[in-house]
């Protein structure tokens, strides 16, 4: 049976794209570099217990994530008061996580405030892109055009989700408690912005997944974008140790993870506008190049060299413009072509997203800590120079495998 979408034509309305693109990245790749670390700092949880949760929560999405995307599609009237009420377990999962004292153990009550936040993370991002994908055919500037919106405003809000609980360090005494509350506050306003644009997708045939696995390009895009995302989460994961301990620099880890996330934001439109002017594979090869420079130089980087590492940050950050503009274009693009509503396609695409995070705590955490590395303390040489290695050289060494899947792998860019 043929799949049908059916697009109502609304206002672009691109801004309320971006604020909600802000809240939602806002509660992902950020919460994935503080809530480890202040747990191990408020309540003495070990790293290796914190990676091995972050771990065991991924392995809940290979069945969770799939199951939401083919939830999504099969809302129908019900798709505002699902949205609603996922909204809601976002940001009461934020402010359990952060402005509430753990009831029971602390990594018990770590497992359960990030698994709701990221459930319903998974839930409101698969409902999120898939609606991009009617989205982009009202466009003049299709996927591309609204990607930059979108992943603008996401940017964006990393960079706020980033910065703010360090600023506020400086002038309130719970500044993780009060960032959670502001969040709750903002997700709100971003859901009555988007709340009309729900309505713009119907569907009464919803793309089985054997349907996207079976397709080599949404195949080819997914792999590709797993090995490409996983540098970014190694050093996400690993920056706020880098910055505090190999760096010895204390107190800059939230200018220097602003300036990278800003980098990111600012390129977005370069990014965009590369794409549409030489095509989006030459510019994801040059972008992913970039990466590789910029990390090969980290690697020589060592106690007070905080300006030199700002300079990495910049070109770093910069080349995330172009991860998280082109690819998910590209994917949307695909998933026009062969799963109009997009919300299968997208549960797949949020769980190979959030696996990269979840691989780089598994596996970097407990290798720092059996090396004998500890937060804040004086670490010995080996750790320091393990950190190094794990920061900077597996990132470069992913990049190269991304770059040879790239290579390997023609785009349709009509």
């Amino acid at each position: 049976m043929a799949m049908t979408a059916t697009i109502t034509p609304t206002p672009h309305r691109l801004w309320a794209y971006s604020l909600y693109a802000a809240v939602l990245s806002g509660a992902g790749l950020p919460i994935y570099i503080y809530a480890p670390k202040f747990f191990a700092d408020t309540y003495g949880v070990s790293l290796t217990a914190l990676g091995a949760v972050l771990f065991g929560l991924r392995l809940f999405d290979v069945v969770q994530d799939p199951v939401l995307g083919w939830l999504a599609e099969r809302l129908g009237t019900t798709r505002k008061a699902a949205i609603t009420a996922g909204a809601v377990l976002l940001a009461l999962s934020m402010v359990g996580l952060f402005a509430v004292a753990p009831p029971v153990r602390p990594v018990v009550w770590f497992g359960i405030t990030i698994t709701g936040l990221f459930s319903a993370f998974s839930f409101l991002t698969i409902l999120f892109y898939a609606q991009g994908v009617a989205k982009a055919g009202t466009l003049p500037g299709g996927h591309v055009q609204l990607a930059g919106w979108r992943e603008a405003g996401a940017l964006l809000g990393i960079c706020v989700a980033a910065v703010a609980p360090t600023v506020l360090t400086d002038v309130v005494d719970a500044p993780f408690a009060v960032f959670a509350v502001a969040f709750a506050v903002v997700t709100a306003v971003a859901l009555i912005g988007m709340m009309p644009e729900w309505q713009a997708t119907q569907s009464d045939d919803p793309t089985p997944i054997g349907v996207i696995l079976s397709d080599q390009m949404a195949r080819r895009l997914l792999v590709l974008a797993l090995v490409n995302a996983i540098p970014l989460a190694v050093s996400s994961t690993l920056f706020l140790f880098f910055v505090e301990s190999r760096l010895n620099a204390p107190g800059w880890e939230g200018p220097l993870l602003l300036l990278f996330f800003l980098a990111a934001a600012i390129s977005a439109p370069f990014w965009s506008w590369a794409a549409a002017q030489f095509g989006s594979k030459p510019i994801l090869l040059l972008a992913m190049v970039t990466a590789i420079l910029a990390f090969g130089f980290a690697l020589t980087l060592g106690s007070g060299d905080v300006w030199l590492f700002a300079i990495v940050c910049v070109a770093s950050g910069a080349t995330i413009g172009a991860d998280l503009v082109l690819l998910p274009a590209l994917f949307a693009r695909r998933m026009a072509a062969i799963s109009p509503t997009g919300g299968q396609g997208f549960g797949l695409w949020a769980f190979v997203s959030k696996f990269t995070l979840a691989f780089a705590a598994v596996l970097l955490l407990p290798a720092l800590e059996f090396a004998g590395f500890e937060a804040g303390a004086d670490n010995p040489a080996t750790a320091l120079t393990l950190l190094t290695i794990l920061y900077a050289g597996i990132p470069c060494a992913l990049k190269l495998v991304a770059i040879a899947l790239l290579l390997a792998t023609p785009l349709n860019e009509s």
